[in-house]
């Protein structure tokens, strides 16, 4: 899980309760007329910019990725690469059955190794694969970037009609600071929705995006070699470009160390 998601919202919460609390009470800021305007406002524009299938795909998608992590890193998955290199290079394809393997994607590289499949077909399969996953994950990322784009813009649509409700009833002295406030609580709801929570995890699933993008290539590229029979060394050495490269010399480090007898 990525806890850092999680937390963020938490704190964000926290902060905005207590401010609250500290000039009054939540039901203060409770008011059905900010809530209609912002989310029916957002929801509706989202509605109008993407197709629906995209909305279905997108949203419960993107919350997913914005809670949860990839189980491995790049390195981990260099090392179990050449792992399953060094077994199919000793016991052969038929050897990588017996594997257990967590990551999905890289488990289905190699069932396609492991069944006999050609390269050809392994690298339009995954490739496809990954990039149809990428388009749904972009997909998401959009969809919460488009209402973190609209709440406020509702939220200011919602202060004009407070505030027109507010000038029509000027001869009523005891109105106006009721429709004042619900003019601002507009403009607050859109604020908070798309500051605290769409764009924030818009910009998460952006960089989850990016790394599963890398991670997922050097999957194929890692399921391809093993294919063509490389050497778990060549393999390694291959794959390490897709590290940082300070993740790089500490891998080459260590490698050192172990070629240093005891």
């Amino acid at each position: 899980m990525d806890i850092a998601t999680g937390l963020g919202l938490v704190a964000g919460c926290i902060v905005l309760v207590a401010l609250i609390l500290m000039g009054g009470d939540l039901r203060m800021f409770a008011d059905a007329h900010a809530f209609l305007v912002i989310f029916g406002g957002a929801f509706s524009a989202t509605l109008i910019r993407f197709p629906l299938s995209s909305i279905f795909h997108g949203l419960p998608l993107g919350m997913k990725f914005a809670f949860t992590m990839r189980r491995m890193s790049q390195r981990e998955l260099v090392d179990e690469i050449a792992g399953l290199a060094e077994i199919a290079r000793k016991q052969g394809p038929i050897g990588l059955e017996k594997v257990e393997i967590d990551d999905p994607f890289l488990a289905k590289g190699i069932r396609f190794v492991a069944d006999g499949y050609d390269t050809a077909f392994i690298r339009d399969n995954l490739e496809r694969d990954r990039d149809n996953f990428l388009t749904h994950l972009d997909e998401g990322q959009k969809i919460y970037r488009a209402i973190g784009d609209c709440a406020p813009a509702f939220g200011m649509v919602g202060t004009l009609i407070g505030m027109v409700q507010m000038f029509a009833n000027m001869t009523d002295p005891s109105k106006l600071g009721p429709y004042m406030a619900v003019a601002l609580l507009a403009t607050f709801y859109g604020a908070a929705l798309a500051n605290l929570m769409c764009l924030p995890i818009a910009d998460k699933l952006h960089l989850k995006l990016v790394d599963e993008e890398i991670n997922r290539t050097l999957i194929i590229d890692g399921i391809l070699m093993i294919r063509e029979a490389k050497s778990p060394s060549l393999v390694r050495e291959m794959l390490l470009a897709y590290l940082p490269e300070k993740h790089r010399h500490v891998e080459a480090d260590e490698d050192e160390t172990e070629a240093v007898p005891a």
